[in-house]
């Protein structure tokens, strides 16, 4: 439980959401030493009881709140965390309400995966209490929502001078992007294109007046926009601009 909400560097401002809460640890852990708020649902009401109860002696039943539900019938919309301990049927049957979570949501399981959904980071831990107290191995995955960003994109950008229509194209599969833009009628590729949470960035080189030119874009994607800085560099021109980028096709 504490590995986990590490991954997810839970913190105040945090609402965490427990889908299969059991007794609540993750939700009662995250309000009593992150001070975030918490929600678990769990179908079995005694645990529901017990997790209630354990709130009010720790001192934080007005930090956490339990329901006996179907989590597939939960709104999870509102959090900035999901935590799960489920079999990975069910992992994969909530996959596609994950992904419409916020950009920037964490999402954290004990043990099992999101399928072919490659997590952002992954812990292996020994705990001593697995398994009725025999102990055992723990994995420990971390995913972070990421931005919708496929589609074509376009902006504007002065360099040297010059002004550049820019167009580009990018296909997306939970967080890898490929994609290519052109730029004054020429298609360029584009690289190391990273996508996390609602932040985006890739790094293009074309010519400009005979000249290399390194252009490192880095934004926030809001919906059909993007908005953020290009770093320009190279034999001859050298500085940062304001980008603007602007879905015209999804």
């Amino acid at each position: 439980v504490q590995r986990m909400l590490a991954m997810a560097k839970v913190g105040p401002n945090d609402y965490v959401i427990d889908l299969g809460s059991g007794d609540g640890r993750i939700v009662r852990e995250a309000a009593r030493t992150h001070g975030a708020r918490g929600f678990g649902v769990e179908h079995d009401p005694e645990l529901v009881a017990r997790s209630q109860e354990l709130a009010r002696r720790e001192g934080i039943a007005d930090k956490v709140t339990f329901m006996a539900q179907d989590l597939f019938e939960t709104d999870i919309s509102d959090a900035t965390v999901v935590t799960m301990y489920l079999f990975p049927e069910i992992n994969l049957r909530l996959r596609p309400r994950l992904l419409k979570l916020n950009p920037g949501t964490r999402i954290v399981s004990h043990d099992f995966d999101l399928g072919d959904w490659a997590p952002d980071a992954v812990e292996k831990l020994y705990s001593k209490d697995k398994y009725g107290a025999s102990g055992g191995d723990s994995t420990v995955f971390l995913w972070t929502v990421p931005a919708n960003i496929a589609g074509r994109w376009s902006w504007r950008l002065e360099i040297v001078g010059q002004v550049l229509d820019y167009e580009l194209t990018a296909v997306q599969r939970f967080q890898k992007v490929d994609a290519q833009v052109r730029v004054g009628g020429e298609t360029k590729p584009v690289r190391d294109v990273r996508v996390h949470g609602n932040e985006v960035s890739f790094t293009l080189l074309s010519e400009v007046k005979g000249s290399t030119v390194r252009q490192s874009f880095s934004g926030r994607a809001t919906g059909d926009g993007i908005q953020g800085s290009v770093i320009l560099s190279g034999a001859r021109p050298q500085g940062a601009a304001h980008w603007t980028g602007q879905r015209s096709e999804a």
